[in-house]
């Protein structure tokens, strides 16, 4: 086993956000999602979107976004519907079903978890990662 102590605090950093995002997938996917399926979810939180105005809120190409959404349909979480006012854009909209998904896995704080099951004081980390990222961002 490599000795931690010995690696730069950046190359930490990148393995623990990478360790963390793994453990986030395995969670989402017990629902049937993926992290891009989350976000979309978490996209439609406020009502109906486009396709292309998921592909600006989630920060991926509109061709990006369609099999994201082919597997959310599939899996029962959104639904798409030709627009009434406008029969050339399809609407997408949470489902009663990623309805409670979503919700479940923001009620159970799943994300929050696996960190703070790990770290002595999950608000000191999040204090640094936040001065870090908005000190690297210039901000």
């Amino acid at each position: 086993m490599d000795d931690l102590a010995s690696w730069p605090t950046g190359r930490l950093l990148l393995i623990a956000a990478r360790l963390v995002e793994r453990e986030w997938n395995a969670v989402l996917a017990e629902r049937g999602l993926t992290h891009a399926g989350f976000l979309t979810l978490n996209a439609l939180g406020d009502g109906p979107r486009t396709q292309r105005e998921l592909a600006a809120r989630t920060y991926v190409e509109e061709q990006t976004i369609r099999p994201v959404l082919d597997r959310l349909e599939r899996n029962g979480h959104i639904s798409r519907e030709r627009d009434p006012a406008d029969r050339r854009r399809v609407m997408v909209t949470r489902t009663p079903r990623g309805e409670r998904t979503y919700t479940a896995l923001l009620a159970g704080d799943s994300a929050e978890r696996i960190i703070a099951d790990r770290v002595g004081d999950p608000e000191v980390l999040r204090a640094e990662l936040i001065r870090l990222i908005s000190g690297i961002r210039g901000q």
